[in-house]
């Protein structure tokens, strides 16, 4: 993983089946030979190892793992399971997994750890609702819950951030560039303050409503280091313009 290099990740949530794996193939085929970005894609955890197999260039990730290496969890899966299917990465602590299935920080951050302890990376999800939005709360909410969700072992060689605005998730509604600039700002502190001068080479990526219209605009911005990607990385034809969209 490449610090450097914006990060792209698309996250299919639960979308996809085995006749899907032309779309990826059409992404891999469009972003292969681009060396300046980094792109990932996270499907369900069924299709990963079918995925893992046919990805060339893209990099396949899970959209959430159990804290623990193994025991009596039904329907989960370790960081070890994960790997063995192909992913190099997972994603912890989506804003939809936080509400849905009522994770707090400490479940997220003992997430990051599992994955971190099997040699994957993580991508540690934060986020404020409309409502903390409006109360004019939203950065000191974020940074906290940031802050609450990082794992002992934090580093940039396997962590990444990805803020994820919950009002904008889906609804094609975006925070304005400046307000996007004070959140990544503050998250880049945050880490900085946590992890000392390894914190400035953690990629903070932006998620919510990013499409082809918006992405240049948004990955413009100072310290935002990609995007996380949700309906619009379902199809080649508008997750590869966000890609090209990505400074080099």
């Amino acid at each position: 993983m490449s610090q450097h290099k914006s990060y792209i990740v698309g996250n299919w949530k639960m979308n996809g089946y085995q006749a899907d794996i032309s779309k990826l193939q059409a992404i891999a085929d469009g972003s292969g030979s681009d060396a300046g970005v980094e792109v990932a894609i996270c499907p369900p955890a069924t299709l990963i190892a079918a995925f893992a197999q046919r990805a060339g260039g893209v990099r396949i990730g899970a959209q959430d793992c159990h804290a623990k290496s193994s025991g009596a969890h039904t329907g989960c899966l370790s960081a070890a399971m994960l790997k063995e299917a192909g992913a190099t990465f997972s994603i912890v602590g989506h804003s939809e997994r936080r509400a849905d299935q009522g994770e707090g920080d400490a479940d997220v951050a003992a997430k990051a750890q599992a994955l971190h302890e099997a040699g994957l990376g993580a991508i540690v999800c934060v986020g404020e609702t409309l409502e903390q939005r409006d109360s004019g709360d939203a950065i000191a909410m974020v940074t906290a819950q940031l802050a609450a969700s990082l794992p002992g072992a934090a580093s940039a060689d396997w962590l990444s951030v990805a803020y994820e605005p919950v009002w904008a998730i889906g609804t094609g509604r975006v925070p304005r560039s400046e307000d996007i600039a004070a959140m990544h700002a503050a998250l880049r502190a945050t880490l900085t303050d946590r992890l000392g001068a390894a914190g400035a080479g953690v990629r903070i990526l932006y998620g919510g409503s990013v499409n082809p219209g918006n992405a240049a605009e948004i990955l413009a911005i100072p310290d935002v280091g990609g995007a996380l990607v949700g309906g619009a990385s379902l199809k080649s034809e508008t997750f590869l313009p966000i890609i090209q969209a990505a400074p080099r």
